[in-house]
């Protein structure tokens, strides 16, 4: 077991009601930070209280972006347990975002280790209420303080946690989405797989453009031939067409999404087909022209399903079904909330036990 140091926080904060606060707003008493050094390797594995981080202004990830992190969440189980759910498929999820740009990957021993005993000592920040959560941010920043586009020898791996309500403001409601065929989020070859924030910053302008005309969401087209389907700008994007669901493939320009993994594995214990495949907005359009488009839904950590009611593509728009939640989508939600809380066997085991109350 890795050496973790604790620096107590003398300063305990209150803690806000979830259920009036936004998405990532509050943050708990203590955060894990290791740093690591060429030569050296991850080092000073350590739990201390939250606070500003200090960088030179050279930072070479503010001038070059070298940088990824994961996202995942930590629930009350069964009343009396702490846990996380697929928190070691965040992790490693995290190492291959690493690799892929040239990030010395963390020990799943160390990472694992250092995110339970943080949510161990912060397990009361878990908020109890329906949909709730403690959302956990695992990142890594290059830390070198010199200007040069180069590898860095130099990064901090942080674990910082925040309890949440629901993603949307709206809550489990149906969102409208505008599909984007002007820009590009990512390419084949680039960066489209790994969880950086580049990706985040390239969806930015187009996000607020989908915003101003009403719409909740981008939904991303490939950046070459702009006729197949990626993902949303903040999870991955599913279809019922036909009674089966489909979701495009892993091409290297999307994220391998862990809900999205999540949903397939249930869908296929139901009985119900489930495949990942190219899907172009043509046959989307079709489908819902010949009344074979059943759902549209989206599945991320953040959100976990997000029905979608419209779609809008070259001006006009496509209302999903009747604009409500689809069943596929309302079951599939409730299944996955119930397997968080313990309310559903966790016969997966996504279940991650952490810690009692």
């Amino acid at each position: 077991m890795p050496d973790i140091k604790f620096v107590e926080n003398k300063n305990l904060k209150e803690k806000p009601d979830v259920s009036k606060i936004g998405f990532g707003t509050h943050f708990t008493d203590y955060m894990f930070v290791v740093d690591y050094d060429k030569g050296e390797g991850w080092h000073d594995a350590r739990i201390v209280p939250f606070e500003n981080v200090s960088v030179s202004p050279a930072n070479t990830t503010l001038h070059y972006g070298q940088a990824i992190f994961e996202g995942a969440k930590a629930y009350r189980y069964k009343g009396n347990k702490a846990v996380i759910f697929r928190a070691k498929d965040h992790m490693e999820r995290l190492n291959n975002s690493a690799r892929i740009l040239d990030i010395p990957e963390v020990p799943i021993e160390l990472s694992m280790a250092g995110l339970k005993k943080l949510v161990s000592i912060e397990k009361n920040w878990i908020p109890s209420g329906a949909g709730q959560s403690l959302y956990i941010r695992p990142f890594i920043f290059a830390n070198d303080p010199y200007l040069g586009v180069n590898v860095s020898s130099h990064y901090k791996f942080m674990i910082i946690l925040s309890p949440v309500a629901a993603y949307y403001a709206h809550g489990f409601a149906p969102v409208k989405i505008m599909v984007e065929d002007k820009y590009v989020r990512a390419v084949r070859g680039g960066l489209g797989e790994a969880k950086t924030p580049a990706n985040y910053a390239a969806s930015l302008h187009a996000g607020m453009i989908a915003h101003q005309k009403g719409y909740d969401q981008t939904l991303w087209l490939d950046g070459v031939e702009r006729k197949y389907i990626e993902e949303v700008g903040s999870m991955n994007i599913l279809f019922k067409i036909k009674g089966e669901v489909v979701t495009p493939e892993l091409d290297g320009s999307i994220l391998n999404g862990i809900t999205r993994r999540t949903v397939l594995q249930v869908a296929k214990d139901w009985g119900v087909p489930a495949v990942e495949r190219k899907i172009s907005i043509d046959e989307v359009i079709q489908a819902h022209a010949d009344g074979t488009l059943e759902e549209v839904f989206g599945s991320g950590t953040a959100a976990v399903i997000s029905p979608v009611a419209v779609l809008a593509y070259k001006g006009k728009e496509y209302t999903i079904g009747d604009g409500k939640i689809g069943a596929f989508a309302q079951k599939m939600y409730d299944y996955i909330d119930k397997l968080h809380t313990g309310e559903a066997e966790d016969k997966f085991g996504f279940i991650e036990y952490v810690d009692e109350f």
